[in-house]
Formats: structure tokens, C-alpha cells, sequence
């Protein structure tokens, strides 16, 4: 079996210990080295007169994320990419073919977490954007946060605030531990919780805020915003959008593959339209929270965004740090994601949104040319994870492609439940992509909560758009099929957090209750397989990759380039292929 087929035991929780045993052989056998050479000598070298390590590190490492970005989209369209974004990073960096999210909860926050973490849900704590609280039986935001605010912004208790229920370090925590805290993190997104997960415990995030069109912090980070994020803010540069139209980069006929605008499925967005043009404004005729709203239906709010993140370089002279160390700067893109779920990676939106995407990640690239230089930056870019068709288009392909309705499948589940136990309700909630039980009934009946599991699985067998299940007593005991499905859903699955009975849909189905748009999270290549590309000509070794490589791998890898430790989940590998001989000694 190929490595791109399987999952090699290297990628396994006990790969640690491996490492842990190498590495002391290698310590005792290099200690008896320097012995022998002491006892010949009679001579020991001070630790002072020791020469420092003269390879170059990055001045600055830039992790961009672009939500929603599926592999295919990037091999789809790369003939019509510019010269300086996309297509940059493919001629001048390395990239993976092979490269996916290699978890079965393919969601924005998981796939966020796992970028700077190395690790999978099972350790790193987030398993959705949104989980039910075991305890409470309520809703858990994967940021939220009670205990922290906004700066100068309305919070809500459940708004994302702070990394809390991130169970691991970060590439950034483990940067400024190594140089104590000199070297600076600072992340922005469009989404909360693209920046607290990529900025880490000790980082600095920065989101948009849909009401006011502003980025902000949080108390979690400072308890004032620096003067650059004043300047930048006073300036108000979200209301230079107001009015502007969308509508093609390309000529028609660059076009001609997607499908037609307003075709069966599509969303209804920005003033109820699924095909161009699109206008931003508002019924107040000027910037409102209306009008801000609108901005992730767009081009515009990674422009946005893209502009905050030249003003954190500057504010905060990243790749300049005063103390001679590594910065990090994380960029997560938000609107890809909002236009796939709205029309479909197939869409005339999607396409022309990608390509406006690569005009301004050229523009950004050339700017860290003249802020820090190219030479000195290290430049990472990936996906938390792709997307599936809309299903109206997958039927048009001869799929079976439908939408699963939820509160349906718990309705059915309960009714089957209640003719075989005799209770009612005994599924209290479903917290994606499971179940959850209600314990306390089940004890008091005398009933073994494996029973029940079971007899969930069973029944949803042959339930419509149903693939498979597992269950917690499965999950647990580690009693799974020998697949690189099973493998990837338990690695979704954390034992204190998650549900009692995970499902996953067929293929092109997904969960959902509307009538229109598609959505992600499944175990399937197109939710996995994501761009992973890596650019930096004093460490990396250009070329296209066939070799099997997984998000988790960029942690580790820049961490090696780093010289820092790996983060204390991280089980991803450091990608040896792609490392110059001599970038690190």
C-alpha cells in the first residue's frame, strides 16, 4: 500500500516516544564522544568560547491561511494566476499535490488549530467550531470566553475571545519561550477564531468585527491597543468599499468551465443575488453594520485584512525585532470560505474571487520584499479545509449528493430508540458530527450505555445519506476498522469533549437543513486535500511534491528551521524533502 493510501505508524500518538528514544541514544552517544575527547586533551571548552551557530534564520515567518481553499481549485485555475501570488509560491516554493488535513472534522476552527499546533483534535482540545458542553448540555464556542472583551467593541459571552480550550502550545509559543518572549506573534483574521488559534497562548490576535467594520483585540491580550492599531483604525479604511461593485476580473470566456450564475442551490446573498454584479451598500446610504456585513461576501475583506497586516509589520517592525530574533505573522483569509458556501467551488464568484485573491497576495508579497525582504521571510500558506460541491451541482453530475437533515435524524433516532428501550428522548443533543446521550436516563433504566450506542449504529446503517458511524465505546477501545477513514474521525474525536456516537455522511451529502448552498466537515478528499506550499530560498528547495504530507507537518518543520522545539502535541514530521543541506546545521 502507498504512503498517499495509508496512514504509516510514524503517523501514530506513540511516534513520540520513538523520537524520545533516538534522541537519547544520540545524547549518550555524543556524551561519551565528548569524553573521550576530554580525556585526551585534558583540555574542556568553556561554554562561552562554543561558536554560535551562523546559519541564518528567518527574520520573519508569514502562515497564511485561506478558509475554504480546496487543492483542486489551485490546480484548476493556476493557468490564469498572476506571476507574483499564487504562482509565485508554486514556481519559487515547494508544494504538495498530496497534502490534507488529515482529520475527519474538516472545520475552520480544527483546521486552524491544527496548522501551528502539529496536532489533532484528539489532543489539541477544538473539535468544531461549536460543541456541546457535556457538563451544561449547552452550546460551547470554540474561543468564547467569559472572563475577557473586545477593545472599544461590543462582546457577547458567547463571542471568541481567547485560545482557553486550546490544550496545546503553538509554533509562536514556543518561538517566544525559546528567546524569552523577545520574538513577536501577531495574527489577524476575518473570523476570531482564524487569529486566536494560529496566534496561540502568548501571541497577539486580531479580528474583524462584522458590526463595526474595525479589527480588534481582546483583555485576554492587552488591555489597550498599541497607537498603530489607532492610526490604522482612525483612518477607517473598510468604508472605501462603500458602493463598489463586483463583478468579473476575467474576460467571459476565462469563465466558460464554472456554472452559471443563479444555478439551483446557490445562496442568495448581498441584497438576496447568487450571481454577479454585487453591490455594498446600505439602506442608510453610508457604512453601517449593514454595509460591514456584507464585506466577507467579498473580495474586499482580504483586502482589508491584507492592509492590517502591512500595518502590524510596520507597527510592530516584524522581521525588524530589535532584539535580532524571529517574528511570526499569521494571516488567516475569511471570504473564500463565505463565497464556497454560499455558490460552490464551482461558481463564476468562487473563480473570480480566487483570482482577485492572487492579485492581492502578489501586491502583499511585494510588499514584504521592501519592508523585510524576501530573502529574509519564510512564507507558508494551506487551507483548514476544502469543500464540496453544492448538491444541486453533484446531482447535475449524476451524484447522489443531498442535504442531511439533523433534527430529523435525531427525531428518527429517539423514535427507534423508544420502541427498543421504552424511553423517550434518550438522544439529548447533536453536537457535530455527533450524538450525545442522555447518561442519566440510561443509568437510572439500568440499560448499558454501549447497548444504546450500538443500537444507534445499527439503525443509522441504512439510513439515507448515512455512510458510517462509530461509537464511543468503538473510540475508546480503539476496536475500529483498519481505514484511513476510522483513523481520521478518531483522530476528531477527544474523549472529554466530544459526543458518544459519530456519524459520517456519504459522500456529497453533508448536514444541513436549508435548501441551499453546501458546506464542509467530512472525511472525504475534497474536505481534506488542501494546498500546502512553503517559499523561502535561503531553506527550501523548489519544486512540485508527490510525497504524502498533512498540515500537521508545518509546525514541526518551522520549528526545525526554527531551531525550537516542536509544540507539545505536535505528531506531524518535519518535511526533510523539501529542506536545502545546508539550512540547518
Amino acid at each position: 500500500m502507498t504512503k498517499s493510501n495509508s496512514l504509516s505508524s510514524s503517523r501514530l500518538p506513540h511516534q513520540g516516544l520513538r523520537r524520545f528514544q533516538r534522541a537519547l541514544m544520540a545524547t549518550c552517544i555524543a556524551a561519551s564522544a565528548a569524553a573521550i575527547a576530554l580525556s585526551i586533551s585534558g583540555t574542556a571548552v568553556a561554554a562561552d568560547k562554543i561558536p554560535a551557530n551562523n546559519v541564518t534564520k528567518p527574520k520573519l515567518v508569514v502562515v497564511l491561511v485561506v478558509d475554504g481553499l480546496p487543492q483542486e481549485q489551485v490546480q484548476r485555475y493556476r493557468d490564469q494566476f498572476g506571476q507574483g501570488g499564487f504562482r509565485r509560491l508554486l514556481d519559487q516554493g515547494a508544494w504538495f499535490s498530496d497534502s490534507h488535513q488529515a482529520h475527519g472534522v474538516t472545520v475552520t476552527a480544527v483546521g486552524h488549530a491544527a496548522v501551528l499546533t502539529g496536532a489533532y483534535p484528539y489532543q489539541h482540545g477544538i473539535i468544531g467550531n461549536e460543541w456541546i458542553d457535556r457538563a451544561s448540555m449547552s452550546s460551547m464556542y470554540c474561543t468564547q470566553d467569559a472572563a475577557y472583551t473586545y477593545l472599544n467593541e461590543e462582546t457577547k459571552s458567547s463571542d471568541g475571545t481567547s485560545p482557553a480550550n486550546l490544550r496545546v502550545s503553538t509554533l509562536g509559543d514556543e518561538l517566544r519561550y525559546s528567546n524569552g518572549n523577545l520574538s513577536k506573534v501577531v495574527t489577524v483574521s476575518g473570523k476570531d477564531r482564524g487569529a486566536i488559534l494560529l496566534a496561540g497562548k502568548t501571541g497577539t490576535a486580531y479580528m474583524y468585527m462584522g458590526k463595526s467594520g474595525n479589527f480588534a483585540t481582546s483583555t485576554y491580550y492587552q488591555k489597550e491597543n498599541p497607537e498603530w492599531v489607532k492610526t490604522f483604525s482612525a483612518a477607517k479604511p473598510q468604508d472605501r468599499f462603500y458602493g463598489k461593485q463586483w463583478k468579473p476580473l476575467l474576460p467571459a470566456p476565462a469563465y466558460a468551465n464554472d456554472a452559471p450564475d443563479n444555478s439551483p442551490g446557490m445562496a442568495a446573498v448581498v441584497d438576496n443575488r447568487s450571481g454577479f454584479p454585487f453591490i455594498y451598500g446600505s439602506d442608510s446610504g453610508q457604512p453601517d453594520a449593514n454595509y460591514y456585513g456584507k464585506l466577507p461576501y467579498s473580495p474586499y475583506l482580504d483586502e482589508l485584512t491584507l492592509d492590517f497586516a502591512r500595518a502590524a509589520i510596520d507597527g510592530e517592525k516584524l522581521g525588524r525585532n530589535p532584539a535580532g530574533v524571529p517574528d511570526v505573522l499569521g494571516i488567516s483569509l475569511s471570504s473564500h470560505d463565505y463565497i464556497n458556501h454560499s455558490f460552490g467551488p464551482e461558481s463564476r464568484m468562487s473563480h473570480d474571487h480566487l483570482q482577485r485573491l492572487d492579485r492581492l497576495l502578489a501586491s502583499f508579497f511585494d510588499d514584504v520584499e521592501k519592508r523585510v525582504g524576501l530573502e529574509n521571510t519564510l512564507i507558508v500558506l494551506t487551507a483548514d479545509h476544502g469543500f464540496p460541491n453544492v448538491p444541486e451541482f453533484s446531482q447535475s453530475q449524476k451524484r447522489d449528493a443531498q442535504r442531511l437533515n439533523t433534527a430529523k435524524l435525531m427525531s428518527d433516532v429517539n423514535d427507534h430508540l423508544s420502541e427498543k428501550f421504552g424511553l423517550k428522548n434518550l438522544v439529548l443533543k447533536f453536537s457535530f458530527p455527533s450524538l450525545m446521550l442522555d447518561y442519566p436516563s440510561i443509568d437510572q433504566k439500568g440499560l448499558k450505555r454501549e447497548d444504546v450506542e450500538s443500537a444507534i449504529a445499527r439503525f443509522l446503517s441504512n439510513y439515507p445519506g448515512v455512510a458510517n458511524t462509530y461509537t464511543r465505546t468503538q473510540l475508546s477501545n480503539g476496536n475500529l476498522p483498519d481505514s484511513r477513514q476510522a483513523k481520521l474521525m478518531q483522530r476528531g474525536w477527544n474523549q472529554q469533549v466530544s459526543g458518544d456516537v459519530m456519524i459520517v455522511t456519504k459522500p456529497y451529502w453533508y448536514f444541513g437543513s436549508g435548501t441551499t448552498g453546501t458546506s464542509h466537515g467530512s472525511p472525504y478528499n475534497y474536505d481534506t486535500n488542501v494546498p500546502l506550499m512553503i517559499m523561502g530560498k535561503r531553506w527550501i528547495k523548489p519544486g512540485a511534491y508527490a510525497e504524502y504530507a498533512e498540515v500537521v507537518d508545518i509546525a514541526p518543520t518551522l520549528a526545525h528551521l526554527l531551531h525550537v522545539r516542536p509544540p507539545s502535541g505536535s505528531e506531524g514530521r518535519v518535511l526533510n524533502e523539501i529542506i536545502k543541506v545546508d539550512a540547518v546545521k
